[in-house]
């Protein structure tokens, strides 16, 4: 990665349904998304860390930290309809226009309280090796065979979405998997050029399921905290800084 131009993204919008300010709700003994940042901290500096936000309060947190607020996201990429690639999209092309120009760009949630600094490394490497790659995403296993899995039918009984492979056995079925929700790492032209994993080169980085949570809900809240406390993520430097 030496001498390689990187920049960060953290898309981290003001509004939350589910849980209110989410982004900035306290776990662990600090907002949720210094969590992520401060993970980030151990391998870019801060004018490398992009926080993409419509809310003011969000800005002014980070700032506390060191990094540099860059603009206030527009209102048109900041409501419940507005997916990561445009948000993201957006901030390339901002700070491309107003700083320079950079060659990765790597896309951290602000809800990733158990990143790895090690498996974002990992996946710039692999990025930069592999010239086929359009992006890597960070991903983990369903818990259970997706073959097997099941709906409600209209009439209200239960039905196999694949009822071909009631016989199979889990050994002889495709592993299956999903958006960790954690990181995504981008070639610079592939993220200018609005790429998804449906027009483009993906490849996966796999993160331990344990270490996985897509925090929506107050119960999804519970869970990473416990998490966060069982692997010692509470034992942390409350004067952290960039």
């Amino acid at each position: 990665m030496k001498n390689k131009k990187i920049i960060v993204i953290v898309p981290a919008r003001g509004g939350s349904k589910r849980i209110p300010k989410k982004n900035i709700k306290y776990i662990c003994g600090q907002p949720m998304i210094f969590w992520p940042l401060m993970e980030l901290s151990k391998q870019f500096k801060p004018h490398q860390i992009i926080i993409s936000s419509d809310d003011k309060n969000i800005l002014s947190l980070v700032e506390s930290k060191g990094i540099q607020s860059y603009f206030i996201r527009p209102a048109n990429l900041s409501d419940d309809f507005v997916g990561t690639v445009p948000v993201a999209q957006h901030a390339l092309n901002w700070y491309e226009s107003n700083v320079e120009e950079v060659e990765y760009a790597v896309v951290v949630y602000p809800t990733a309280v158990l990143l790895d600094i090690k498996n974002i490394n990992s996946s710039i490497e692999l990025l930069m090796q592999d010239k086929s790659i359009d992006f890597i995403t960070s991903v983990t296993s369903f818990p259970s065979p997706i073959q097997r899995a099941l709906f409600i039918n209209q009439d209200g009984y239960a039905e196999m979405f694949e009822p071909e492979n009631y016989l199979a056995r889990s050994q002889d079925l495709i592993e299956s998997m999903h958006d960790a929700g954690q990181f995504y790492v981008y070639k610079a032209e592939a993220l200018r050029k609005g790429k998804t994993i449906l027009n483009s080169s993906v490849k996966t980085w796999k993160i331990d399921r344990d270490k996985v949570i897509d925090i929506d809900t107050a119960e999804d809240f519970q869970i990473a905290e416990n998490k966060m406390i069982f692997y010692g993520y509470h034992k942390y430097d409350k004067d952290w800084k960039f």
